[in-house]
């Protein structure tokens, strides 16, 4: 039988085993109860999934959870059931018979929440299936998708509008963790939520530290370094622009004793399964992924993620690192950035087939995402207030708080850069251009005639690195296009005037070797019996889990763990106080792992 409004908080302390509401949960919960409609923006790992599970459990009727990834599904589910829910999926990977049993127990009214994909949803046979039901509220989760303009644009979330006019008297709830102001406008649009109640909440993130650095020749040395000394053993996710570079850098990596595994379009399915299925229930693997990974991956102690490429877009940016530190405790993300990257993702966006529309709105997107690599002010401020989110102090941690940059006047530098692109033609790309500045003698320069231009040898003041830096952030800041055909040469922009005539003084970071400066750790440094204890607990969370063919943290977080080592329960009564541990998973687990504990009582 169904709860009662009033033991919403209850069902969130002997289910979930959490004593109070985060920020704007309980409103959320209230407002779905009562029957109303909701769109949630709530940071990833900010408890968006329990804004509707706990009306699901209170309301009558099952909720039907709309989700895009199966991964995401079988995650919930399993963690669900883990504290007592009944919850289902209907989606591909199930047989025929595993379907029919599932709509059985749909029909019978034997599920608290069952999750479907867009596609399988609006088919007319489900609709028809659903008339036959109790529906206590629908979910949307992955809400941005139905973004035309976003990154993880799925049209099937479109068709989810009709969802109000089939069945007017369910409330409906939108959940995403990345939306900027315009892309909140559609899909309130597109999902028909113009009259549903919105919760905004903060964007940040405060447990993860961004950082940038410059994407030199040596950048995979400094992803292993950066593994090695400062998240050994832990999991993380490392993203590339391109399927041959996943490769390459998983078994490199591999190759140098990381736990890392490739993850792309270009896989078969089998070993993608197999590749995502380690990552989520194994404690160390490093992923190597193009972006086609990550979206509902809900592993919560992925203790950094890495972009070896730049990103499309802040909004790309933010959801995947994400994906780093859900369960709160310290995490980071380091993107590495290079000239490279630039012209890449120019030249792809200028050779593409998009309306011009679409096209300068990428181009807005990119430029952003490129202002955000330079800034010599606090990134975090930066990618907050991108999303209408404000910031008053700076956040103390990000690599631009922790070690500020520092700046020089580039202008007669930046002056001279410019002048090389006009004197050559405006057709050469940066290596060339470098070349010419610092007088170098070859034969493709003495061929063209740009021995005897006047920006021949001025360069003297900086060398080929500093330089290659100086044009970056030449691009970065729109005084310079990239060849429209994808040849790499550099233009002018309207832009350059002000610097090259003298009017505008240009001031740059100047470049530097990223540092590392490891200030906090992603988990309590145990030594000793200390050290013991903690791999004890981790063990024996990884023997139930493998016993139950579920990944460790649907058995318990990491951050739940760290909790029993700093209280030592020695009761069930003890035990039941610590965050994470509901009345469910105290009855299946208390006694195991009261007896790990108990083994180490005078640590």
């Amino acid at each position: 039988m169904k709860q009662e409004s009033g033991q919403a908080l209850q069902l969130l302390r002997e289910t979930f085993g959490y004593d109070s509401f985060r920020t704007s949960q309980e409103e959320v919960i209230s407002t779905l109860i009562q029957g109303g409609d909701a769109l949630v923006l709530m940071p990833t790992g900010g408890g968006k999934s329990l804004c509707y599970q706990i009306p699901a459990l209170v309301r009558s009727g099952v909720a039907i959870v709309v989700s895009p990834l199966i991964a995401l599904m079988q995650d919930q589910v399993a963690a669900l059931r883990q504290v007592g829910v009944r919850a289902a999926a209907l989606n591909s990977m199930l047989d025929a018979d595993q379907a029919q049993q599932i709509k059985r127990e749909l029909l019978g009214g034997e599920l608290d929440l069952l999750y479907v994909a867009p596609e399988r949803l609006m088919t007319p046979g489900f609709q028809n299936l659903l008339m036959d039901v109790s529906i206590a509220l629908f979910a949307i989760d992955e809400a941005h998708c139905v973004s035309q303009w976003g990154h993880d644009f799925r049209p099937e979330y479109i068709q989810l509008s009709a969802l109000h006019q089939q069945f007017p008297d369910v409330p409906r709830v939108a959940l995403t963790a990345t939306a900027d102001a315009p892309t909140r406008k559609e899909i309130i649009e597109r999902l028909g939520l113009e009259k549903a109640q919105q919760f905004i909440n903060s964007f940040d993130r405060p447990n993860i530290r961004y950082r940038v650095a410059a994407n030199s020749s040596n950048a995979r040395q400094q992803l292993l370094r950066f593994i090695k000394l400062d998240y050994p053993g832990e999991a993380g996710i490392v993203y590339c622009l391109s399927r041959r570079r996943v490769d390459e850098t998983a078994r490199w990596l591999a190759e140098q004793e990381v736990n890392a595994l490739p993850y792309h379009a270009g896989l078969s399915k089998e070993d993608r399964a197999a590749n995502q299925e380690r990552f989520l229930r194994e404690d160390a693997v490093v992923i190597v992924a193009t972006i086609a990974f990550g979206m509902g991956i809900d592993k919560p102690d992925v203790r950094f993620v890495v972009h070896l490429n730049l990103p499309k877009s802040l909004e790309a940016y933010y959801q995947e690192t994400g994906r780093a530190g859900r369960d709160g405790l310290p995490a980071e993300a380091l993107l590495f950035y290079g000239l490279q990257d630039i012209v890449t993702l120019r030249s792809f966006l200028n050779i593409s087939n998009a309306d011009e529309a679409h096209k300068r709105i990428e181009a807005q997107k990119l430029e952003r995402m490129l202002g955000y690599c330079e800034l010599t002010s606090c990134r975090r401020q930066a990618l907050l207030a991108y999303f209408g989110d404000q910031m008053n102090e700076p956040c103390g941690n990000c690599d631009t708080c922790l070690n500020p940059p520092e700046t020089w006047n580039a202008t007669v530098s930046a002056q001279k850069a410019l002048s090389c692109v006009h004197r050559t033609g405006q057709r050469f790309g940066v290596s060339y251009l470098v070349d010419v500045l610092l007088g170098k003698s070859n034969d493709r320069i003495q061929r063209f005639g740009h021995d005897q231009i006047s920006t021949y040898g001025i360069g003297d003041e900086l060398n080929a690195t500093q330089w290659r830096g100086l044009y970056r952030q030449l691009i970065a800041r729109g005084l310079l296009d990239v060849d429209p055909e994808g040849h790499g040469g550099l233009r002018l922009s309207d832009a350059c005037r002000p610097v090259l005539k003298g009017e505008h003084t240009l001031e740059l970071r100047k470049e530097q070797k990223p540092e590392r400066k490891a200030t906090k750790k992603p988990k309590p440094a145990y030594n000793g019996a200390h050290a013991e204890l903690w791999d004890a607990l981790r063990s024996r969370r990884t023997e139930l889990a493998r016993e139950q063919e579920v990944p460790p943290y649907v058995i318990f977080h990491d951050a739940t763990l760290m909790e029993m080592m700093e209280y030592r329960p020695q009761t069930l009564q003890q035990m039941e106080r610590i965050s994470g541990v509901g009345q469910k998973k105290l009855d299946a687990y208390g006694e195991v792992f009261l007896q790990v504990l108990a083994g180490y009582e005078g640590d």
